[in-house]
């Protein structure tokens, strides 16, 4: 309980400097007009080529190693829309972080075809050859620059989102904590190892109901055996400890399926809170 209250003493000031700096209007635009550039990077799969853009951390990583964050983005989207929607690079200086590409063939609610770019959405499907792909490029980062392996995470928007339950499911000896924002997928992890997990969700979504979300929470808040009596409020965040350290955060929030700006910092300041145990 000591450990909790001071882990919730800092979450406190770190939320207070980020209302200073994080949550100032125009904050995610000015970090995109920063000077960082990504490297676009190839990747072969089980024969198919996969691509990505990797950001080499800007500022000196700690003694330990960078943080290394995956980006996934939604069904249809791209790796550059979500590098310049979610800027984790110039929010996260002293991390390595790699936007990855999605490739079509997976059904989308939209995409009845399964004609745009998308990831697997359960263990198995499409020879999980996304799995494969995340398995590739760790091991390929891990050699090219000096990563912490007790500091790799995975965030993902609508589709991304569900991807990121299918690899808590399948590697999540592999991560240190979880972002899903605006996506179903809690049943994936009802036998997945705990892990620390930040979920969004929008109370108009129109494409993933809310209903369906808060379902998947409460599938997560069982599988981490979190205490909401014991959780902290600050407007849409809530946050509750589970056991062994893990934590559910939520940021249910009245807006729709974008995945809101002003949580991003959040979840930035959730995953360094974070190193595997």
């Amino acid at each position: 309980m000591r450990r909790f209250a001071l882990v919730f003493a800092v979450m406190g000031l770190t939320l207070s400097a980020l209302a200073v700096r994080a949550f100032r209007p125009g904050a995610i635009e000015a970090a995109q007009q920063s000077t960082s550039h990504p490297s676009a990077r190839t990747f072969l799969v089980d024969g198919v080529e996969r691509h990505a853009l990797l950001y080499q951390n800007s500022s000196p990583a700690p003694r330990t190693g960078a943080p290394l964050v995956f980006v996934f983005h939604g069904h249809g989207g791209t790796a550059q829309l979500m590098a310049n929607r979610l800027p984790i690079q110039e929010l996260w200086p002293e991390a390595v972080v790699v936007y990855m590409q999605g490739i079509p063939g997976v059904v989308g609610i939209t995409d009845a075809a399964g004609t745009q770019n998308g990831w697997q959405k359960n263990p198995g499907q499409v020879g999980d050859r996304d799995v494969k792909f995340v398995d590739v490029v760790l091991a390929q980062v891990e050699r090219e620059f000096k990563i912490d392996a007790s500091r790799v995470y995975a965030l993902g928007h609508s589709n991304g989102a569900r991807f990121v339950n299918v690899l808590w499911n399948m590697r999540g000896e592999k991560f240190a904590a979880f972002c899903s924002a605006c996506a179903p997928g809690g049943v994936l992890i009802q036998t997945a190892i705990p892990k620390p997990v930040f979920v969004i969700a929008g109370e108009k979504d129109q494409l993933v109901p809310f209903e369906v979300q808060k379902k998947s929470i409460e599938l997560i808040r069982k599988r981490l055996e979190t205490d909401p009596s014991k959780s902290v409020v600050k407007g849409y965040l809530s946050v509750e400890p589970g056991k062994n350290g893990t934590e559910l955060a939520t940021y249910l929030h009245p807006g729709g399926h974008p995945f809101p700006e002003e949580a991003l910092p959040l979840a930035i300041s959730f995953f360094k809170r974070h190193p595997a145990g």
